[in-house]
């Protein structure tokens, strides 16, 4: 029978974070980095898929990896029977179908970073290498744990900040179901590739840029499958031409999903930079994404605080209407640094909504961007 096309985007939302921890000693990556995962589809509720190995694997070596394969896409929530056809060299072996579903209680869900530590991402006593993107010396990611706290605002006016002191900079919008750096950094048009074929970013204050927003009409929505969105997010790290670069600026999308997680297995990040607002609500989601960070060894840069205050008609003083101080209590929580707090300011807005970054003018918020930048040039040199 012929699978259904979703049956493929099914079979590759298990079999890329099963085949993710078990590692393949003979090419010493994971075996879906390894391409050793192949055809993957679901039929009649049946997990089926290829396992290529070469003739370097020993029998027990290929007994040992297909039985941690199989406990980890049970572990990832696969209900059904799981068919592995082995292959050696090309040449099917027999295949060893899995034992059909147990009468056991549900699985639990997933948990993507259990057994995950450190940059070179330990996954069940096998590194996943990750890959530097050529000519970059530097990846900035920029999260928050919850949308509407200014993240891209952040993103956008550090990366504009950079490249005003003279760096090479470049600015990723990995939020691919709602790009905004087209409209926050006044730019239009379609990537080109070049020869290599290499997508060219396109170019907008001195920032190299790349968003899929520049890939579709701004009224279309993009319903993805999260396979879909990581290989997205794969592509723009490594099939961009960035280089070269001092410095790339990630914009994340909120919270701690599949984006984040790909980025981080993908390539080594420098540092990571939380924006957070003031009140208690946005300090627990900035927590969580905080706590990622920390949970796979990416080093924390510090916390930039938006919309912390708001001045006065006339010079009358301050008010906060988001509450006070949960920037400076979530940094000495954490032991880090307060990178900045950004006023909430009519200026701040309209140079959003205008692709206009208020980093771009003189004035008190581009000192505070321009702050944010010097902290992170001293605790990331080129």
């Amino acid at each position: 029978m012929t699978a259904d096309p979703s049956a493929f985007d099914t079979a590759r939302a298990v079999l890329e974070p099963a085949g993710t921890r078990v590692r393949d000693p003979i090419s010493n990556k994971s075996m879906w980095l390894a391409g050793m995962l192949t055809d993957g589809r679901v039929e009649d509720n049946a997990l089926k898929f290829n396992v290529e190995f070469t003739a370097q694997h020993s029998r027990d070596d290929r007994a040992r990896m297909v039985e941690a394969l199989t406990l980890n896409i049970r572990e990832h929530g696969w209900p059904g029977e799981i068919v592995p056809n082995v292959l050696v060299e090309g040449v099917r072996r027999a295949a060893t179908p899995a034992s059909p579903r147990p009468a056991a209680p549900a699985p639990k869900a997933p948990d993507p970073v259990r057994g995950m530590s450190g940059p070179g991402m330990q996954a069940h006593g096998g590194p996943i290498t990750l890959q530097p993107i050529s000519g970059v010396k530097h990846l900035v990611a920029v999260a928050s744990g919850k949308g509407g706290v200014g993240k891209s605002t952040v993103a956008t006016n550090l990366a504009v900040s950079l490249a005003k002191l003279g760096y090479l900079v470049g600015l990723m919008d990995a939020d691919i179901y709602g790009p905004s750096l087209p409209l926050m950094m006044h730019i239009k048009g379609k990537p080109m590739a070049n020869p290599d074929k290499k997508v060219l970013p396109l170019m907008s204050y001195g920032v190299k840029c790349m968003s899929i927003g520049f890939m579709v009409d701004d009224a279309e929505p993009i319903i993805w499958r999260g396979p879909m969105v990581m290989g997205v997010v794969k592509q723009f790290l490594h099939d961009v031409a960035w280089a070269p670069l001092d410095y790339l600026i990630v914009d994340l999308p909120p919270g701690t999903g599949d984006a984040q997680l790909t980025m981080i297995q993908g390539a080594p990040i420098s540092g990571a930079v939380i924006v957070t607002t003031p009140q208690d609500i946005a300090l627990l989601d900035a927590v969580r994404g905080l706590e990622m960070f920390k949970k796979l060894n990416v080093p924390i840069l510090g916390v930039v605080e938006n919309m912390s205050w708001m001045e006065l008609p006339g010079g009358a003083g301050k008010v906060f209407p988001f509450g006070e101080g949960g920037g400076v209590r979530l940094a000495q929580r954490y032991e880090t640094a307060l990178l900045g707090q950004v006023p909430l300011d009519q200026a701040v807005r309209e140079g959003g909504d205008e692709g206009s970054p208020a980093s771009l003018e003189d004035g008190p918020i581009a000192d505070v961007f321009l702050g944010v930048a010097q902290t992170v040039i001293r605790a990331l040199p080129v």
